[in-house]
């Protein structure tokens, strides 16, 4: 099965929870009125697009109605469908324009973060990149191990410390090892969660200074790791890593296993962050780079379409 046809099926349960009941609220109303942006609202906030983005497309939608003077429930959500594929943006590719060029990846424990990294560590090493891995997450017991089965899986080098090294100092190590080896991109693994959001925040600064006295010219993206099965709470812990980090780009995994992908029509428009990655599925082929046009044929296309 194709990537493609990994992302539909694992869209289902999403495109029902969203597509499905876009479906049957517009066939169970004839005419345009408050009562059906009232419903339209329920809908779209149950599907986890969140109140603040809900309130935005509806206020379009209605000056997009009023404008056009549409009078059929057909031709409004065509419009809604516009607008929420609007929503999705542009395909917007890792920045990997220096060798080598660096990965910082973030999160909370839980959410996927090292599986993406063996992920997008096979995936860039299938597209003829060398890729080396920090190992830099020494807080939490066995993360280095787990990341280390990962790399074996990918087929890419390992930079790695005992429990609780300095994860400054791995990062030190890695970026020497990936000068000598003159490996194309350095993929870091940091700590999912410390006591507070100070100590995070220092952590990531320690790391930061590192790469920027030793790396200084290198390409560098920072990406948040969400699980989209949390929904609407995916958007506030990207909010508060915003607040920590400088992100460039988000990984939503288990996209396959929620009705909750609404939060891809929302986390754009909120927090201005695009969708890099998407992972739906458990195989280590199972996360590609986020396609804006794939991803809205997956979602909206009718059976004809498709065909």
């Amino acid at each position: 099965m194709g990537f493609f046809d990994k992302l539909k099926q694992g869209l289902i349960k999403t495109k029902n929870a969203i597509m499905g009941k876009i479906d049957q609220l517009f066939k169970s109303f004839r005419k345009v009125d408050e009562d059906l942006f009232e419903e339209l609202e329920e809908l779209l906030i149950s599907a986890d697009i969140g109140v603040t983005v809900t309130e935005e497309v509806l206020d379009e939608l209605r000056d997009t109605v009023k404008e056009k003077k549409l009078k059929e429930a057909d031709d409004v959500k065509r419009e809604l469908l516009d607008i929420l594929r609007g929503l999705i943006g542009e395909y917007e590719p890792l920045d990997l324009s220096t060798k080598p060029s660096i990965i910082l990846v973030v999160g909370v424990n839980g959410v996927g973060k090292t599986t993406s990294i063996g992920k997008i560590a096979h995936d860039l090493k299938s597209k003829g990149k060398k890729v080396v891995v920090a190992a830099a997450d020494t807080f939490r017991a066995a993360a280095a191990e787990q990341l280390t089965v990962w790399c074996e899986r990918a087929g890419v080098d390992i930079i790695k410390q005992g429990a609780g090294a300095d994860p400054a100092s791995v990062v030190f190590d890695a970026i020497q090892a990936t000068k000598s080896r003159k490996a194309d991109v350095l993929i870091i693994d940091t700590a999912g969660r410390l006591h507070n959001k100070k100590n995070l925040m220092d952590e990531l600064g320690k790391i930061d200074r590192v790469i920027a006295r030793e790396a200084p010219d290198c390409a560098k993206e920072t990406l948040l790791v969400l699980d989209a099965t949390t929904g609407q709470n995916a958007v506030m812990q990207a909010k508060e890593f915003k607040d920590v980090s400088h992100l460039t780009g988000l990984i939503l995994t288990k996209l396959d296993g929620t009705a909750k992908g609404g939060i891809v029509f929302s986390i754009r428009k909120e927090l201005g962050i695009p969708v890099k990655f998407i992972g739906v599925g458990e195989h280590i082929d199972d996360m590609k780079p986020f396609d804006p046009d794939e991803f809205s044929k997956a979602m909206f296309a009718t059976g004809e379409e498709e065909a």
